[in-house]
């Protein structure tokens, strides 16, 4: 497999949500900056909490990337991801349209859900052919336990703002749900607000690469895809 170079564009690696999807991380900044310190973050711990947009990247050095790329690189999703929260990148619109007008491949965005309640990150995300928010937990006490957001991010500003979303996105929605001991048994409280967003598709997780907490197995994963019942959904142990 060809490893692209740049700093912020790496690929293509083998995804079991994407195929083979060449990533961007549009943020790229040596300290890892999000919004989320999440306990299983398998990136290691945040440095830097914050929920400012700004542009860490331009627009131009991306697609000066991009363009050295080989026509017949064989690719299925250019995907905005990274160590780093990538709707941070107040010029991810730009990038997308950017790419679009040279790149043939469909693009995607996979996003912790921290800011989508912002009007112009959702501007930014509507123009993405596949976005994949998280959401892991049901109740606000949880998505602390879990999340461990800054102060400024509300549980249920994210719920609302994803459910706006859903409501004017024309592309292709997944909500990915990584589920760890912590919330395990709120599977079916999951579901059903999962029913009321009513995503294209929900993605059961688990951290399978080393991190604080541990993976658990999929006879588990099993057991909690029976609470999504009628959903299209895949688990992170049914790799094609």
């Amino acid at each position: 497999m060809n490893q692209n170079k740049s700093n912020y564009i790496y690929g293509p690696v083998s995804s079991w949500r994407l195929g083979s999807s060449l990533g961007i991380d549009p943020v790229s900044t040596k300290e890892k900056t999000c919004t989320f310190d999440c306990v299983y973050c398998q990136a290691g711990e945040t440095q830097r909490l914050t929920n400012k947009r700004k542009v860490f990247i331009p627009t131009e050095e991306i697609i000066k990337g991009i363009k050295s790329l080989p026509d017949n690189l064989k690719i299925d999703y250019i995907t905005f991801s990274g160590r780093s929260e990538p709707t941070f990148a107040k010029n991810l619109g730009e990038m997308i349209r950017s790419i679009k007008q040279i790149r043939k491949e469909k693009i995607a965005v996979i996003t912790n859900s921290s800011l989508i309640d912002i009007r112009d990150v959702q501007e930014d995300l509507k123009l993405a052919d596949f976005v994949m928010i998280k959401f892991d937990a049901p109740t606000k006490d949880l998505f602390i336990k879990i999340n461990k957001p800054i102060e400024a991010i509300e549980f249920d500003n994210i719920l609302k703002g994803i459910k706006e979303f859903r409501s004017s996105y024309k592309g292709k929605l997944a909500l990915q749900i990584m589920f760890i001991d912590k919330n395990r048994d709120y599977a079916k409280d999951l579901s059903k607000i999962v029913s009321q967003i009513n995503p294209d598709e929900v993605q059961i997780n688990t951290p399978l690469r080393p991190c604080n907490v541990k993976s658990l197995s999929k006879e588990e994963l099993d057991i909690i895809k029976k609470s999504f019942e009628g959903m299209n959904v895949r688990s992170v142990y049914e790799r094609t």
